[in-house]
């Protein structure tokens, strides 16, 4: 299992955070992962949140892919159905050039109408719209859009977190971007019926964790920062909705709760999140995890001490066959 760091960038108001800071730092930050043997680095894509979420991962993965020689470098998620197909296979290209063939393209649906609108994009249609632009995808990157990257094709993630998803994944001949055993039988339906290899393809994604030495002295000063990030996707989430109103994110509840459903956030020793998601996983075959680095505008040394934690202490964890 190969293990990874995951960064939003967000700046969230009266933080006093610097954007053009939180931008150096996390790019420090992808050279210290890939300094400490860490395996992938991941950036997201959300418009119009008022912290600055990252709106352009394949701009932000070009700059990590010129500040680095070795780590992979994935966008989990770009939400494509906002993007002309073009504009991503350039922008992908581009991206695998700089980084000489370490990109990882995630791909998403969308879910926020108000995103949507920003673009004048299709919401209803979105799931349609991404279908047709894997195949288009790699047609482009076959010498219809020049320049070629340096992979052939860029490998192509979506992430789905629901059985019609998962196969809609495996049809595709895709990777599976969601941690959930559940979806592996769907997965590999889906990939059955487009006449590939069922036990093929890949499985990963996001494991919404962070690991302490000692959590329950910790946790007081990281759940706010998680609490904030939470409520901010269900605050977000809301926007331009008919009718809004998510209950506010409970952090205890968050770490009891199984990963399968939303809100889980689990804050443990690095022993303890090995365990548990090993168990959870059981004998799923899961490729890579990645965990948030940076959470809610967390300070400078609260990320590093993450990022060092997760490199030194969890990553060696993870990485032992989590079948065994």
């Amino acid at each position: 299992m190969k293990v990874g760091l995951y960064f939003d960038l967000r700046v969230p108001p009266g933080s006093g955070l610097d954007p053009a800071r939180v931008y150096a730092h996390t790019l420090e930050m992808c050279e210290e992962a890939e300094r400490a043997g860490l395996d992938s680095v991941w950036v997201s894509e959300h418009h119009a949140f008022d912290d600055g979420y990252l709106p352009q991962p394949l701009t932000f993965a070009a700059a990590i892919a010129a500040r680095t020689r070795r780590v992979r470098i994935g966008t989990a998620l770009i939400v494509a159905p906002l993007h002309s197909t073009v504009e991503i296979a350039e922008q992908a290209a581009v991206a695998d050039l700089v980084s000489d063939g370490r990109l990882e393209l995630g791909l998403g649906a969308g879910y926020r109408q108000a995103e949507f609108d920003l673009f004048g994009a299709d919401h209803a249609g979105r799931f349609g719209t991404l279908a047709r632009q894997v195949p288009d995808l790699r047609e482009l990157w076959s010498g219809r859009v020049t320049p070629r990257p340096v992979q052939s094709p860029i490998p192509i993630w979506l992430g789905s977190g629901s059985p019609n998803g998962a196969r809609r994944t495996g049809r595709l001949g895709a990777d599976l971007l969601f941690l959930n055993p559940d979806l592996l039988p769907a997965y590999r339906q889906g990939r059955a019926e487009a006449g590939l290899d069922p036990s093929g393809g890949r499985m990963g994604g996001p494991f919404f964790a962070l690991p302490s030495e000692d959590p329950e002295r910790d946790w007081a000063d990281t759940a706010p920062y998680i609490t904030y990030q939470q409520n901010s996707y269900r605050r977000h989430t809301d926007v331009g909705r008919s009718a809004g109103g998510q209950r506010p994110f409970d952090p205890d509840a968050g770490r009891q709760r199984p990963l399968s459903r939303p809100g889980a956030f689990w804050f443990d020793t690095p022993e303890n999140l090995a365990t548990r998601l090993r168990a959870w996983l059981a004998d799923t075959p899961v490729d890579t995890v990645f965990l948030w680095a940076s959470v809610g505008g967390m300070p400078e040394p609260m990320v590093e001490r993450n990022v060092e934690l997760i490199a030194r202490r969890l990553a060696p964890l993870l990485r032992e066959d989590h079948r065994g």
